[in-house]
């Protein structure tokens, strides 16, 4: 049964006009009158429905019922990522989404290929977050990972209050960087730059904000793997 993310709140028994994009889906699908879909708002849980009007623009369902079902992680994780050029980033956000990460920030570096600012910074990252829905539409997450505003490093890190509340991990290659353990529950926040990785300025300015130095293992893995791998050993 088609998934299809709603990001207008859901109700039991509630007829509804899907908004544009949920409706475009249904569309490309060349569902019919009739026809069940699975929807999910992001707030927990997904409901059944039942497409009741196609119309050329827009699409009418009858909502079901809910099943609270959770596919979440125990641990809430949140990547970091100074952005990786060409199309990697897309993929870094598609298999973050599916792999459970719980929010993506994008943040521009000293090495950072990718650089934008203003309304094409603001399109970018809509495509992200969009990126980011077609995948938990696809692997069955109901709760969509947000993908926050690009910023600078140096921006981003002045907001950063250290909390035992959050776990703070740096990806470094320097000496003393010890091996990323698999974690507990606790929330968990990982840094980690773009090809090149990050300068040691930028290592010791993280490092200054709370952050623990660590390393993946022997091998220095692609800006759009490192985070991927650090993401499931900290799922563990």
């Amino acid at each position: 049964m088609p998934r299809i993310y709603c990001p207008e709140p859901l109700s039991t028994g509630a007829p509804l006009s899907l908004p544009a994009g949920a409706a475009r889906h249904v569309q490309v699908l060349r569902l019919q009158p009739g026809d069940a879909i699975t929807l999910f708002d992001g707030r927990g849980g997904e409901y059944t429905a039942e497409v009741t009007r196609m119309g050329r623009s827009d699409v009418d369902v009858q909502v079901g019922a809910f099943d609270p079902v959770e596919r979440e992680a125990p641990r809430r994780v949140h990547l970091a990522l100074g952005m990786p050029a060409n199309e990697r980033m897309d993929w870094l956000v598609e298999k973050a989404a599916e792999l459970g990460a719980a929010s993506i920030q994008p943040l521009m570096t000293a090495r950072t290929v990718l650089r934008l600012s203003g309304e094409r910074a603001e399109k970018k990252t809509a495509h992200w977050q969009a990126v980011a829905v077609a995948a938990c539409e696809q692997c069955g997450r109901n709760r969509v990972p947000l993908v926050r505003p690009m910023t600078t490093l140096a921006d981003w890190l002045k907001q950063q209050t250290p909390s035992a509340d959050v776990r703070r991990y740096l990806l470094s290659l320097a000496d003393g960087a010890g091996p990323l353990q698999a974690g507990d529950t606790t929330e968990a926040l990982f840094l980690s730059g773009p090809e090149g990785g990050l300068t040691r300025q930028e290592e010791e300015a993280a490092l200054a904000a709370g952050f623990g130095a660590v390393r993946l293992g022997p091998q220095i893995l692609r800006a759009e793997t490192a985070p991927l791998a650090a993401l499931m050993r900290l799922l563990g």
